[in-house]
């Protein structure tokens, strides 16, 4: 597979947005990936003395990990083969959910370690989401009949 980054501007965010989330989520897309992804990360919580719980234990914690890392290793490996501004929105909303999840698990007293994960899928959120809604709006506009 070759991935080469695109020209236009929403292509570009898009395919840069999915590389990201192959590189943050591939090493929980296996079991034993997983489980050294996660030691590592408690590692950092108890290193930095962060509140919150980060307590990810027993096989169903791994089978859910390594669904969630799997699926999204796909879905970014078809974005950066065809980063078009309709995957980009469908990923901007997919986002905004994930982002929601990270919200609720901090209310919930997850590890604030959390917090720089939350971050991150705000912020591509925001850039992917006002590229590619713009993108799609101008078609919109452009195809309604004067």
């Amino acid at each position: 597979m070759h991935f080469a980054p695109p020209r236009d501007l929403t292509a570009r965010v898009v395919f840069a947005s999915a590389l990201y989330d192959l590189v943050v989520t591939a090493p929980f897309a296996t079991p034993w990936t997983a489980t050294r992804t996660i030691e590592q990360l408690t590692r950092v919580h108890q290193a930095l003395a962060l509140s919150g719980s980060f307590a990810l234990e027993g096989p169903m914690s791994l089978l859910f990990l390594n669904l969630m890392g799997s699926i999204v290793v796909v879905w970014s490996v078809v974005r950066l083969q065809t980063p078009t501004a309709r995957l980009g929105a469908a990923d901007t909303v997919g986002r905004i959910l994930f982002s929601s999840w990270f919200a609720f698990a901090l209310a919930q007293g997850a590890s604030t370690l959390l917090v720089a994960f939350l971050v991150l899928e705000v912020t591509w959120a925001m850039v992917q989401g006002l590229t590619v809604f713009r993108v799609l709006r101008a078609r919109r506009l452009a195809t309604i009949p004067s």
